[in-house]
């Protein structure tokens, strides 16, 4: 009795299913696949903000202005606002998402078991290797780019000159030329 060696229904779905999804990882790295791009925002009102601060200052914009001489005090001054300032931008950005490292090690195991399916001897173990780096690879790529998350960068002149650039989790309710005050270093609210 002569015995065949069939490949089983599931190890073939599951080989495709690994083709694909290492099809789509180069294409994502090869940047074939669209992206979102960044579009700056428009004036409006826009919803609740939060979120956290980028550490990226500029150095205070030069002032030409000429010295004048300090009003008299018809009342008592109010104490100036040294996180108060005028938002310059608003931008939508694409913020790629951490990786776990679940995505590599589920696309090396698919990618090392598709390349033993092909080859004998050491061009097996090479084609084993070879599928398991790319779809580590490509793994990787997958898992961050479905992780990724809209953020706003939001620049304030503050009244000092300094520049700051806040990230914020969600649209701000602000517009371009607005006053704010910067809270806690990482929020914004009107001033």
């Amino acid at each position: 009795m002569e015995q065949q060696n069939k490949t089983h229904p599931v190890l073939i779905a599951a080989g495709i299913a690994v083709l694909v999804f290492s099809m789509l990882g180069a294409a994502a790295l090869m940047g074939v696949l669209p992206t979102a791009s960044t579009k700056p925002a428009e004036v409006g009102v826009l919803p609740q903000s939060g979120g956290t601060a980028v550490a990226q200052r500029s150095a205070p914009a030069p002032t030409a202005q000429p010295a004048r001489p300090a009003p008299a005090p018809a009342k008592a001054a109010a104490a100036p606002c040294a996180t108060c300032g005028v938002i310059e931008s608003v931008r939508e950005v694409q913020v790629k998402g951490e990786s776990s490292g679940i995505g590599a090690v589920a696309g090396g195991v698919a990618g090392g078991l598709v390349g033993n399916q092909f080859g004998s001897g050491g061009t097996r173990a090479l084609l084993t290797i070879g599928g398991a780096a790319g779809g580590a690879f490509a793994g990787d790529a997958i898992e961050r780019n479905v992780k990724k998350r809209t953020a706003w960068r939001v620049t304030v002149r503050l009244d000092d000159g300094t520049v700051l650039t806040l990230s914020q989790k969600t649209q701000p309710p602000f517009g371009v030329g607005e006053r704010v005050r910067i809270v806690d270093g990482s929020s914004i609210e009107r001033a």
